[in-house]
């Protein structure tokens, strides 16, 4: 398509002038509604190509491409956006590295087209060309940490967690030189997606938790963090590290508001669970929290018979196989498979008696290490005692530094040292 005929021989006459062009082709930037409404890429093409047909100079040409960067702005149009912008970056990829500025500015344009768009894959490629290593450029680690965010989260709206993943790596070389409070909290709930998303659910439901207490987090945001926390809590494998988040969330006051709070409360309190409170559970779950695991059962399933033989070991000193699996829903032989798993990765305390087709519980707790059985080392009980000590005494804390965060936060912000 030919530019606009009025452009054009404004463009013509620029090519013409023997004086100082620079300053020219940034009036036909400012003028471009004027010359040619509605603007097309055929117009930003044609005043490109003018202009570095010229060979102006290196000064001349940075303060050029400031304008026509500003000018493409201006025009709030993303497939224009898309088009002009990734014929400028080959083109300028031609041009001395000088340029990688007005390029890095470029491709943050056209990822911006794509998200508003809803491109996000497009827009994680674009971002990624970004040059942030060059030597000729030099970038701060937060204008990094910025970038590679921004590609972080355009991969989890895709659902490619594993090139999320590759970032997040990335990011962790970093964040401790990056005070921004938003970045930090983005890095932070990336990583909590991405263990959600590799149904690493422990270390997803505490760095959920986590930043459910961020006070730049609005307070709706930061239920809605605590719910996600609490939910990746009860899909995540029975045994002493669930107990102990399930503990944290359970006591967090503000866990009371929450449509989960009930079976939170069963979990925690190892009370069995019935299949009409599993199942409008599972109505809140996201569909990478339903996927059927290599067995054939969902993840949702697993943690459910898993914590209801918890229960069970409460309630029973021993239980046949087949009476077992008729209150966990299964079959004997898998009440069987599953118990002995649970013992022998240090979950569940207790013997099997395969002769008999029984298993004894013997109570106390499981050391959560695998093939260890009860934690009988006294040493053990009195470090594990402490810890939980310490611990509550941390919430105890963190609760009331909340309080005078929420009532005096000019207070906090002053006299608070992190």
């Amino acid at each position: 398509m030919a530019p606009n005929p009025k452009l054009a021989a404004a463009l013509s006459a620029a090519e013409a002038e023997s004086g100082e062009k620079g300053a020219i082709y940034e009036t036909i930037l400012a003028d471009i509604q004027t010359l040619a409404s509605p603007t097309t890429a055929a117009d930003l093409d044609a005043i490109f190509d003018s202009f570095f047909g010229q060979s102006l100079g290196l000064v001349a040409s940075r303060s050029f491409l400031n304008t026509f960067i500003a000018t493409l702005k201006s025009i709030e149009k993303e497939s224009l956006w898309i088009e002009v912008g990734n014929r400028t970056l080959n083109r300028l990829a031609a041009q001395p590295s000088s340029f990688f500025d007005a390029a890095a500015t470029i491709y943050e344009l056209v990822a911006t087209a794509h998200e508003n768009n809803e491109d996000f894959l497009d827009a994680a490629k674009a971002l990624a060309e970004i040059p942030l290593d060059s030597s000729q450029r030099k970038v701060s680690d937060a204008d990094k940490a910025r970038v590679w965010v921004r590609i972080v989260r355009n991969y989890l709206e895709v659902g490619d967690d594993t090139a999320a993943d590759m970032y997040i790596n990335k990011l962790k070389n970093i964040m401790h030189t990056v005070s921004d409070p938003d970045l930090n909290l983005h890095f932070r709930l990336s990583q909590a997606r991405i263990q959600d998303a590799k149904r690493d659910f422990l270390f997803a439901a505490q760095r959920y938790h986590e930043i459910s207490f961020f006070p730049t987090v609005a307070e709706e945001e930061r239920l809605h963090t605590l719910s996600m926390a609490v939910k990746c809590a009860i899909l995540a494998p029975a045994g002493p590290m669930r107990s102990r988040i399930l503990g944290r969330l359970y006591k967090d006051e503000r866990s009371a508001q929450l449509a989960e709070f009930g079976i939170l409360e069963k979990m925690f309190l190892d009370r069995l669970l019935s299949p009409a409170e599993v199942d409008k559970f599972a109505e809140g779950l996201q569909p990478h929290q339903l996927a059927t695991t290599a067995d054939g059962s969902t993840v949702l399933a697993k943690a459910v018979v898993e914590h209801n033989l918890l229960g069970v070991s409460r309630l029973y000193n021993n239980i046949q196989f087949g009476a077992l699996g008729a209150l966990l829903g299964l079959d004997a032989d898998k009440a069987e498979e599953t118990t002995a798993r649970m013992i022998e990765q240090g979950r569940l305390v207790g013997r099997m008696d395969q002769l008999e087709g029984i298993v004894r519980f013997e109570g106390g707790e499981a050391s959560g290490e695998k093939g260890s059985g009860r934690a009988e080392v006294v040493a053990n009980k009195e470090m594990r005692r402490w810890d939980a000590n310490v611990e509550s005494l941390a919430e105890e804390v963190e609760n009331v530094i909340n309080s005078l965060q929420k009532e005096f936060p000019s207070f906090v912000a002053a006299n608070l040292v992190a």
